[in-house]
């Protein structure tokens, strides 16, 4: 019984075919390539990201301050009107 240390060549042009030995080839060289151009993609990606963060969070505090000022509002009134059903009436 032998140990294979290595895959026999024609098994694995066999296994792979064409595209994938080709792939398995430009692979290497292109992955440089492609990283170089996808690193700047990114990094905008994620600027745009944290801007859209920033503008949205302060959206979302404006429309709480009215939503807080509505609340405030109501509660006020909702306190008048008891106020007024509480007083004494004359008869």
């Amino acid at each position: 019984m032998s140990v294979k240390l290595l895959p026999d060549l024609g098994d694995l042009a066999e296994g792979l075919g064409v595209t994938g030995i080709v792939g398995v080839v430009l692979v290497p060289v292109l992955l440089p390539v492609v990283a170089g151009v996808g690193r700047p993609v990114a990094k905008a990606v994620v600027k745009k990201g944290i801007l859209f963060y920033e503008k949205s969070k302060a959206a979302i505090a404006e429309v709480s301050e009215v939503w807080d000022d509505i609340i405030a509002e109501a509660k006020a009134e909702v306190g008048e009107e008891r106020m007024k059903s509480a007083e004494p009436r004359e008869i």
